[in-house]
């Protein structure tokens, strides 16, 4: 180092070991965008290994599960207009909210999944098979859309046509007393083409993105842990001090010369 004197000339000033330890102590340590690539590169085979073993078993996960069918049904609800005291008004959108409401309430009910539990042979119990039953309103409109989960395409078709017949039947056979509400099967299930789950690809592109997540997270936590040094830039960078030169590595060869490396 050098360091000016009282009559203006320059000497050098040797520097020790603490000194310079000092001084590079002050250089923060940083990953450039280099060193991230590099460091993802020497670790590149375990974001492969995660990513294949999470596709993998989602992947399979998916095709060993059981596939589910949904089919469903339209029904139209209307209010006979000669009634001329109507205490719901379908005109509003408050009427037809509460008139929803209450077809929903009537469809998804005990009596209405037994009669239809009894007539298809089903075994199963009526709250089992209102798990399986889904009623609701078509965004802004009069139509209700029901919709039956299966893993039968044939079997789930028949039943949500049979709660569509046995709804507007039990409902039309009680109008009188709900202000003459109509209700009438409008566009009748057809059998279901292909599951509604599991999805293969879907499952298989989330586990994609998964995998090169924890991957990426593995990779790097593994570098960090790492505590070996590989260029004696890292060396200066970590313990401070700075590198004058880099001794060879020798193994003894059989014939018993050294031989380095």
């Amino acid at each position: 180092m050098y360091e000016p004197t009282h009559d203006g000339k320059e000497r050098t000033v040797p520097i020790d070991a603490t000194q310079a330890s000092v001084t590079y102590a002050g250089v923060e340590p940083y990953l450039s965008l280099s060193d991230v690539l590099q460091i993802f590169w020497r670790r590149v085979w375990i974001v492969i290994l995660v990513v294949l073993v999470c596709v993998g078993t989602a992947v399979g996960v998916s095709l060993w599960q059981t596939p589910v069918y949904v089919a469903s049904a339209q029904l139209w609800l209307g209010q006979e207009q000669q009634s001329q005291d109507q205490p719901i008004d379908m005109s509003s959108i408050e009427g037809l909210q509460q008139l929803t409401h209450t077809m929903v309430v009537a469809i998804e009910s005990r009596p209405m999944a037994e009669e239809v539990i009894q007539r298809r042979g089903l075994q199963m119990g009526s709250q089992d098979f209102l798990d399986h039953l889904t009623v609701e309103q078509v965004e802004d409109t009069e139509f209700l859309l029901l919709s039956y989960r299966d893993t039968d395409p044939e079997r789930a078709t028949e039943v949500v046509n049979d709660v569509s017949d046995v709804s507007t039947r039990r409902i039309s056979a009680a109008k009188a007393s709900i202000s003459d509400i109509t209700i009438t099967p409008w566009q009748p299930a057809v059998v279901p083409d292909a599951p509604v789950s599991p999805n293969p690809l879907r499952n298989g592109l989330l586990a994609l993105g998964l995998g090169l997540m924890l991957g990426t997270g593995l990779a790097f936590l593994l570098e960090y842990l790492d505590d070996r040094w590989r260029s004696p830039e890292e060396v200066e960078r970590v313990s401070g001090v700075p590198a004058f030169g880099v001794i060879p590595e020798f193994e003894v060869a059989k014939n018993g010369k050294r031989k380095g490396r």
